[in-house]
């Protein structure tokens, strides 16, 4: 399966995630903390599921979001690189049922000149490109 194939497959959606956490490279980020916004694209198969309507055949939205909350509300990281690299790979590892994982984190407080939703980073990871997943 490639990327093109794993993209326009199925795939669990979380949209517009919101937690504090205290991730930055400021000094007044890791004190003070912030608002981060998370959105997670997870392909699986959902036949299984459509077939049977039996949560088991699936995996519950709350399990991903209970990933991104403890990721996000946890131990401080400098860059949202590794902030939703950290949420990409223990989503794969924990659901073997996943195929790959796109997460995007934005932070919509920044300090710069202008107006601006948010500013973040966007990361793809597949079971099948990743073979480490670490």
């Amino acid at each position: 399966m490639n990327e093109e194939e794993i993209a326009n497959g199925d795939k669990l959606i979380l949209r517009g995630l919101k937690f504090h956490g205290f991730h930055g490279v400021k000094p007044e980020e890791k004190k003070l903390g912030q608002k981060f916004l998370v959105d997670v694209d997870a392909w699986l198969d959902l036949r299984p599921a459509g077939k049977s309507d039996r949560l088991s055949d699936t995996i519950s939205y709350t399990e991903i979001y209970r990933i991104v909350r403890e990721v996000i509300e946890g131990p401080s990281h400098d860059l949202l690189e590794s902030v939703a690299h950290l949420i990409a790979i223990t989503s794969l590892t924990k659901f073997s049922q996943i195929s790959a994982v796109r997460v995007k984190v934005g932070k919509p407080h920044v300090a710069v000149l202008g107006s601006v939703d948010y500013l973040g980073i966007e990361i793809f990871r597949s079971r099948k490109n990743d073979c480490s997943l670490v």
